[in-house]
């Protein structure tokens, strides 16, 4: 529960300024940090110019979509510098795609080599900040690219996470629900069905990943990643 009584500017009690924005800055880095991986997790899928991209990750990755290109184009300019994306001319990818006379060429990003390898090794991560709300979203919108095993970790995180979410809800209710008057206890109720709700769907994805059909789908997904790196040809298969 916030406190109501901490005004603009005003640390709560017992907190200081310094470490509110100690948390913020962790928490805009943890925000950066997805929105790297998303970036890469596409580019991966095919080169992109910055519209482009942004586009997708408002549209694929609802997540995403209150970024701006101010937000977009100094994490592409970051990923540059890490090696892990080029920058080429749309000339450069495609010599047909030539700009018109007087127009300035658009900027396509393409994953490296190192790149490639800097994402799978984050698709291998299923540490507890997978679990977590917007963690999750973006890993989950890249699960076609990720190994049965990290996938099962990964549901089964986010699904003991929410079990305790719920445990906590419910005590909580229990304890206040004599206090509440009737839109507050339906607020609650709506954000209890809301976690049960992603509970039994996560059952279900578990269930799916051990029957072997997350594999099947998550295989299909594969073969159209290495068709597209080799020019859409089908029955190609990229190399590693």
């Amino acid at each position: 529960m916030l406190n109501t009584l901490a005004g603009p500017g005003r640390a709560p009690a017992g907190r200081s300024l310094r470490e509110r924005g100690d948390d913020g800055n962790a928490a805009l880095s943890k925000r950066s940090g997805i929105l790297e991986f998303a970036v890469l997790g596409l580019l991966r899928e095919s080169p992109m110019h910055g519209y482009e991209l942004r586009k997708r990750l408002n549209t694929s990755l609802g997540v995403f979509r209150a970024f701006s290109y101010g937000t977009l184009y100094p994490c592409l300019k970051t990923l540059v510098t890490q090696g892990w994306l080029v920058e080429e001319t749309a000339a450069d990818a495609d010599p047909l795609a030539a700009p018109l006379a007087g127009r300035r060429a658009k900027i396509v990003y393409r994953l490296t080599a190192a790149g490639k390898e800097h994402f799978e090794e984050l698709l291998a991560h299923s540490g507890p900040d997978a679990w977590e709300d917007e963690h999750f979203a973006a890993r989950f919108a890249f699960f076609g690219q990720t190994s049965k095993d990290v996938r099962m970790r990964v549901l089964e995180g986010r699904r003991s996470r929410l079990e305790e979410r719920l445990e906590k809800m419910r005590a909580s209710l229990a304890r206040t629900r004599e206090r509440l008057d009737d839109y507050t206890l339906e607020l609650q109720r709506h954000g209890m069905e809301s976690v049960e709700r992603e509970v039994r769907w996560l059952n279900e994805l578990i269930e799916t990943e051990r029957a072997g059909r997350g594999e099947r789908l998550a295989t299909g997904r594969d073969d159209n990643d290495n068709n597209q790196e080799n020019g859409g040809r089908p029955g190609d298969r990229g190399t590693a």
